[in-house]
């Protein structure tokens, strides 16, 4: 293993593990405020009063000042973060699963070299004076935030999400240009630990990529928390002020607050590595294109993870390595099926998927049924307090085969496993539907979804089967 940033990598030192930290604060942040509606005081005096409303402020020449309602005696006292110790507790939890890796490693014999490697031909690794001879080659370099031309970070005010943990304070004022996934995350996260943010979003809504109903709800829910939404407003520039930061807009408006934080992409960590003199392929991105067993252009070298930008999840990049050397130790393989990887968003609530999507469905390219119903039904739901969410189920119409779904709820990551199960083992909406679930569970929404669409025993009032 040759590494020269840390054992784990960008998942479990700067992306993943520190992000989900911290977005684990944010969410029980959320949860206390959402308290006194279930019968908690938290201070005051008498009956407990409203939570402190957040108003979200007009698109403007400057950054929203975060509002509150004028204090009444009566009003319970908020939660407050201390962010030395939020940022602490969570590069504290990246270095030990970092230290967690490496004693996995250790205990399997492996050999960890510390420095940066380069090919020096298609099997051959060279580290600064040593040359390192394989068989096969894995390359699994990650990538990097990508860096908008007027926009520079300088890990103080102009930030990438790897250098938010380096500050000493939550930002006052947060301005998130980019409302992709990790946009809408920090962003969601941010508002509930305290900071007034106002996410720039260069298209319609939130989360562009995904579900449109999911992301319809969760953009719903940051406005309702008090969150600036700037939909179809392109950044070109961000430069520091004296008091702050200055986000310019394509249309000539300028967004000021204390920080900035840059989500645009990723670029791949493919440069200076030797991989187009030892042969191997990049497109045009400079990302490695690999076929479904994770196979580079040479024989013998492989590449997974974000360098090869098939799905810059955590479990592909993992499942990828796996494939590749089951297949290079020549072990029966199955090709990654893209189609079946689970994926969340965690924002609050969170967004689950699997399988086929809405999109899909509604272009004609998966034949299926779908069924949508809001979380506001289930009686769980109600008794926590979860309003905002729902579940959706799609299958295909005929057989009843579960095609994918959506599940948009608090652990939804959670929630997502009966139907990524369900799609990975062919399961119909018949099986779900005759499977018992807890009640009161938020899982029971996913059985009486299933309900919904069983097909008839007879074939009466089967219109749309």
């Amino acid at each position: 293993m040759v590494d020269s940033d840390g054992l784990g990598g960008a998942c479990v030192l700067t992306d993943c593990v520190p992000s989900k930290t911290l977005i684990a604060t944010s969410g029980m942040m959320a949860a206390l405020d959402g308290s006194v509606s279930l019968g908690i005081r938290l201070g005051g005096d008498g009956e407990p009063g409203p939570a402190p409303a957040r108003t979200t402020a007009p698109a403007r020449a400057t950054a929203p000042a975060r509002a509150t309602a004028p204090a009444r005696a009566t009003a319970p006292a908020r939660a407050t973060v201390d962010a030395p110790r939020l940022y602490s507790r969570v590069r504290s939890l990246a270095r030990a699963q970092s230290a967690d890796v490496a004693s996995r490693l250790a205990a399997e014999g492996v050999k960890v070299v510390s420095g940066v490697g380069r090919l020096s031909g298609p099997r051959t690794v060279t580290v600064a004076d040593r040359e390192l001879s394989a068989d096969t080659v894995l390359i699994a370099t990650g990538a990097r935030p990508r860096v908008l031309p007027g926009a520079v970070p300088d890990g103080e005010r102009l930030l990438t999400c790897r250098q938010l943990y380096d500050l000493d304070e939550l930002p006052p004022e947060l301005i998130v240009v980019g409302s992709g996934v990790t946009g809408a995350e920090f962003a969601g996260a941010y508002q509930a630990l305290g900071s007034q943010v106002t996410l720039v979003s260069s298209r319609e809504h939130v989360l562009p990529q995904e579900d449109t109903d999911a992301a319809v709800v969760v953009e719903d829910v940051f406005r309702r928390r008090g969150m600036a939404v700037l939909g179809r407003s392109r950044a070109v520039a961000a430069e520091r002020t004296a008091t702050g930061v200055a986000v310019t807009l394509q249309d000539g408006r300028t967004v000021r607050g204390s920080h900035c934080l840059l989500t645009v992409g990723m670029v791949p960590g493919t440069g200076g590595l030797g991989l187009e003199q030892a042969g191997i392929a990049l497109d045009e991105g400079g990302f490695v294109p690999v076929d479904k067993v994770s196979r580079t252009s040479v024989p013998g070298v492989y590449a997974a993870g974000d360098c090869t930008g098939v799905m810059m999840l955590a479990s592909v990049a993992a499942m990828q390595g796996r494939i590749a050397m089951w297949h290079a130790l020549g072990e029966a393989v199955q090709p990654i099926r893209l189609s079946h990887v689970a994926a969340t968003i965690f924002t609050e609530p969170e967004i689950a998927t699997v399988g086929v999507t809405q999109r899909a469905v509604e272009a004609g390219q998966a034949d299926a049924l779908v069924v949508k119903l809001p979380l506001a039904t289930n009686a769980r739901a109600k008794m926590q307090g979860f309003r905002d969410g729902f579940v959706k189920l799609f299958a295909r119409r005929g057989s009843g085969m579960v095609l994918g779904g959506v599940v948009v709820a608090p652990r939804a990551s959670e929630l997502i496993l009966a139907v990524s199960l369900a799609v990975e083992q062919q399961l119909t909406v018949d099986q779900i539907a005759h499977t018992f679930a807890v009640y009161p569970s938020l899982s029971g929404s996913l059985t009486e979804a299933a309900r919904k669409l069983m097909r008839p025993a007879d074939g009466a009032g089967s219109g749309d089967w």
